[in-house]
């Protein structure tokens, strides 16, 4: 069993959030940036399982490699879902998050409504060659936020209001944030599982 894993990811932000949150699993982490690498694949996928498995059975191919990828996105329910698995090209590739805030606002005028339900996705998937050896979805429910606040996080983060908090995500330092974000739970369950693995509890494919 291979004692490394590739981190496939090439958002520096969430790479941040993911070592954090793997932090003394039984396993050497290894980036993107550590090994030549090809060009991200089209993420074709309809939902974020999807995107999940196609990024991780890609990088596993280019890189020869034990790799966990994700696929993550915010939902809004006045938008039927949107902008979902279309979260980061919202508005565009390289449209800047104020941007993208101001296109779902003007959605949500459109229709009508202001502080719609919401909820943070995300979905890993471990794997090796093109086998898929363990994935999960994790979410989080929260509401649209009247207007952005906060500056921390990244992405839609300062628009997302979590209830429990009484603030945005964007407001929450990064420890509170991990304890209940959409990656935090995949990211932890993850964990537990590779703790798991080495330790013979789970069935080694």
């Amino acid at each position: 069993m291979s004692r490394t894993i590739l981190l496939a990811t090439t958002s520096a932000d969430k790479l941040r959030e993911i070592t954090a949150i793997l932090d003394g699993v039984p396993f050497a982490l290894m980036t993107l940036a550590d090994v030549p690498s090809p060009p991200p694949p089209a993420e074709t996928g309809r939902t974020f399982e999807e995107n999940a498995r196609l990024k991780a059975r890609y990088y596993a191919a280019a890189i020869g490699t034990l790799t966990v990828a994700e696929d993550s996105g915010l939902e809004v329910d006045a938008l039927n879902g949107a902008p979902g698995v279309e979260s980061a090209r919202w508005g565009g590739v390289h449209a800047p998050y104020p941007q993208k805030f101001a296109l779902l606002y003007e959605a949500l005028q459109a229709r009508g409504v202001m502080g719609s339900p919401a909820r943070f996705v995300c979905a890993a998937a471990l794997v090796r060659g093109a086998d898929v050896l363990w994935e999960t979805r994790a979410s989080v429910e929260g509401t649209i936020a009247a207007e952005p606040k906060g500056s921390g996080g990244f992405g839609y983060d300062p628009i997302f209001f979590y209830p429990p908090f009484g603030c945005t995500l964007g407001e929450a330092s990064a420890a509170l944030k991990a304890q209940i974000s959409h990656r935090g739970l995949a990211f932890r369950a993850l964990k537990e599982h590779l703790h798991r693995w080495t330790s013979g509890s789970v069935a080694r494919t």
